[in-house]
């Protein structure tokens, strides 16, 4: 009889266990609430999908392990519990190798296994195109961005969002105006050169669930299709100081005629050649020295 009640125990667990696991999810639900993602469209970027999926199988993989434990600890909570018929010290147990084993060695596979699909999809994302067919290089400053559009030997410089000091504005409102903005055609290969002039930043955008480091004296390379037009929202995720909160900047994704009406209006406003490391607080610095040595 009681060899049937800890069968029946047993059976709980896995049973909610199994239930989880045949419950059908598309790729749109199971992503649905992560940004970058809209019901029938395309995903932002060429690497959205990848991103997604890895980050919500595991989830998966995680909760599977996570209902199994919870559910054997529940069965020999109930199964193995003191009855008022019991007296004495129940039976002192040490060792129990298979259970030892298992503990060992499930662990192990579920590391290793993140540890390979995390290398090759890393791999994936980072790999650079041979021939990007769109180059940006992104300059983080405190507290706002440079992009120097390569090909077309043209140049945005932003300077920090401006608050919205307008009566009827909602507190914490901003300019649009003030909101420095990259733009990206659709459906091209981009690869977007990231810079720091003065101190670590990192280059985010919300929508594309990627983000990459700039560090100062260091290039770091991000590789994308962006395949939705769309504005995106952006911002340094890097602690940079008092005003890191305000390094913002959006992203547009646009068709190939609104880019290059985009690129032909800073050409038509003078912004022409590219903002280079002279601009860098290191140059900076070692330029006022070199000037204040020679004027001596």
């Amino acid at each position: 009889m009681r060899s049937t009640r800890r069968i029946r125990w047993a059976a709980i667990p896995l049973a909610a266990t199994l239930v989880l696991a045949m419950t059908a999810c598309t790729d749109q639900e199971l992503a649905g609430y992560m940004p970058g993602f809209v019901s029938g469209a395309e995903p932002v970027t060429n690497h959205t999908k990848l991103i997604t999926d890895f980050w919500v199988n595991s989830w998966i993989v995680l909760f599977a392990v996570g209902f199994i434990a919870w559910g054997l600890l529940l069965w020999s909570m109930v199964v193995y519990r003191r009855r008022k018929t019991d007296t004495g010290l129940p039976v002192q147990l040490r060792y129990n190798m298979p259970i030892e084993v298992f503990f060992t060695v499930v662990p192990l596979i579920l590391i290793l296994g993140f540890f390979a699909f995390t290398a090759r999809d890393e791999a994936i994302i980072e790999k650079r195109f041979d021939n990007p067919e769109v180059t940006i290089q992104a300059f983080g400053k405190q507290w706002a961005w440079d992009f120097n559009y390569t090909n077309e030997d043209v140049y945005y410089s932003g300077i920090q969002v401006q608050p919205d000091l307008s009566p009827d504005a909602p507190q914490g409102a901003i300019l649009p105006e003030s909101l420095p903005t990259l733009y990206l055609p659709v459906g091209k290969t981009v690869e977007i050169q990231l810079n720091a002039r003065d101190v670590i930043h990192s280059f985010w955008v919300i929508d594309f669930l990627y983000k990459k480091d700039m560090i100062p004296g260091k290039t770091n390379y991000m590789s994308i299709i962006p395949q939705r037009e769309g504005t995106y929202a952006g911002k340094c995720a890097e602690l940079c100081g008092e005003f890191h909160s305000q390094m913002l900047f959006q992203v547009k994704v646009v068709s190939q005629a609104e880019y290059d009406a985009y690129i032909e209006s800073l050409r038509e406003q003078g912004f022409e050649g590219q903002l280079g490391n002279e601009y860098d607080r290191v140059t900076n610095q070692a330029n006022v020295v070199a000037s204040a040595t020679e004027s001596k």
